[in-house]
């Protein structure tokens, strides 16, 4: 099984739209005041995981194991995956800016970039997750 096949480009497609979607609508209720860094990126993700489970199920792996039996491996990845990833990229954005940049030098708020950096990482490891574990039930599905 190649780590790089056809099922990488149409989770990357299907992430591309779920990003788009997922990164208005948390920078708009961080810019509205509408909760914070956790809040808005936590609100944003289960909005859009739940189009992402589907479409990723049914395009990017294949994968014909019944919703009963893949939904829980899938939250699971999900929220494994945004742990790691927005509690690594507050921390890592911050320390990072700090030795690049002085403290005036952006329009935008540290949280705001790591909000950005979170999802980065974010898909890294949820494609991963998904891929090896959340979809990886149905043998002779996952892109092959």
């Amino acid at each position: 099984m190649r780590l790089f096949d056809r099922s990488l480009w149409i989770f990357l497609l299907i992430g591309v739209g779920n990003t788009l979607l997922s990164f208005v609508i948390m920078q708009g209720m961080y810019a509205l005041g509408w909760g914070g860094y956790w809040l808005s990126s936590a609100f944003a993700f289960a909005l859009t995981s739940v189009l992402s489970f589907f479409l990723n199920k049914r395009f990017s792996f294949r994968n014909r194991d019944s919703v009963k039996h893949t939904a829980w491996r899938f939250a699971l990845v999900i929220g494994v995956c945004y742990l790691l990833a927005y509690s690594a990229a507050q921390p890592a954005t911050a320390w990072l800016l700090d030795r690049l940049l002085s403290p005036h030098a952006l329009k935008v708020s540290n949280d705001q970039i790591a909000l950005f950096v979170g999802q980065v990482l974010f898909t890294g490891l949820n494609y991963l997750g998904q891929r090896f574990f959340a979809f990886a039930g149905d043998k002779g599905t996952g892109g092959q």
